[in-house]
C-alpha cells in the first residue's frame, strides 16, 4: 500500500508521541507495520539517549529483526508473561477505540502480546478512524491450513465475503504457518462483539483480527498535531 507523504508524517507523529508512555525498567510489546516502524526507530533514539528498559517483545519476526538491528534489547512471553505495555497500529479504530488489525498477517502474536499487556495503546494516522468497522478493511482471520475450505464456507454464511491471503502470487503463511482469510463486509459490521464471537466459534479458526475492549487509548497522528483517545468504560 502506498502512503501519501501526509499520512507517513501523521504516523511519524504517532509513533513518537507513543514513546513517552515508556518508562525505566518496563517490559514492553512492539507492534507490527508502517507505523510500529516509526515507533521502533524513536524507542531505539530513547535508548540511545539513557531510557532503559528489560525487553521488548516482538510481535513478528519482521518487528524482531529491525528492533536487534537498532540495538534494541528483545525478551520473550515466557521470560515475562506479563508486560508493562504495549504499542501497535491499527487498519481501522471506531468511536469506542475497536479496532480491526491484521493487515500485516501478525494479528496473531498482536493480540497475545495484547492481551499480556496492562495497557494497550494504538498509533495511527487520522486515515484509520472510522465511524463503523469494515468500510474499508477486511477482518482477517487465522485460520489453520486444514480447516481452509470448511472455515471459508462457516465465514460466508456469517456474511462475509471471504478472500484467501496470497502475497507475490502464493498463499500468504503467517508466522505461526496459518493462512490468513480476509473476510470483507461492504456494508460495515453492525455488531463487532457478535461477530467476534460467532467467527471466534468456528473450528480451526486460530484468532480473527477484531480488538474489541482492549485498547486503552489511541494516539493519532494529524495535520494539527497529535490526538489521544482514552477509552472511557
Amino acid at each position: 500500500m502506498q502512503h501519501s507523504p501526509e499520512q507517513l508524517r501523521e504516523k511519524q507523529m504517532a509513533g513518537e508521541e507513543a514513546i513517552k508512555y515508556i518508562e525505566n525498567g518496563m517490559v514492553i510489546g512492539i507492534g507490527t507495520g508502517t507505523t510500529a516502524v516509526y515507533m521502533i526507530q524513536a524507542l531505539a533514539q530513547r535508548l540511545r539517549e539513557g531510557l532503559t528498559i528489560v525487553g521488548a517483545v516482538p510481535t513478528s519476526e519482521a518487528t524482531a529483526q529491525l528492533a536487534s538491528k537498532l540495538g534494541i534489547p528483545l525478551t520473550d512471553l515466557d521470560a515475562h508473561p506479563q508486560l508493562d505495555l504495549a504499542i501497535d497500529g491499527a487498519d481501522e479504530i471506531d468511536g469506542q477505540l475497536r479496532l480491526i488489525k491484521g493487515g500485516g498477517g501478525a494479528l496473531l502474536r498482536e493480540k497475545i502480546v495484547a492481551a499480556a499487556s496492562r495497557r494497550f495503546i494504538i498509533i495511527a494516522d487520522t486515515s484509520k478512524l472510522v465511524s463503523q468497522l469494515g468500510h474499508a478493511f477486511p477482518v482477517p482471520v487465522e485460520t489453520i491450513p486444514f480447516a481452509r475450505t470448511p472455515a471459508h464456507l462457516q465465514l460466508q454464511a456469517l456474511g462475509a465475503h471471504v478472500q484467501l491471503r496470497q502475497r507475490d502470487g502464493q498463499v500468504f503463511h503467517t508466522d505461526s504457518g496459518n493462512i490468513i482469510l480476509d473476510c470483507f463486509f461492504p456494508g460495515g459490521i453492525r455488531d463487532p462483539q457478535a461477530l467476534h464471537i460467532n467467527m471466534k466459534s468456528i473450528v480451526g479458526v486460530v484468532e480473527i483480527g477484531l480488538f474489541l475492549g482492549m485498547t486503552e487509548r489511541a494516539i493519532i497522528g494529524s495535520a494539527n498535531g497529535v490526538q489521544v483517545l482514552v477509552n472511557r468504560p
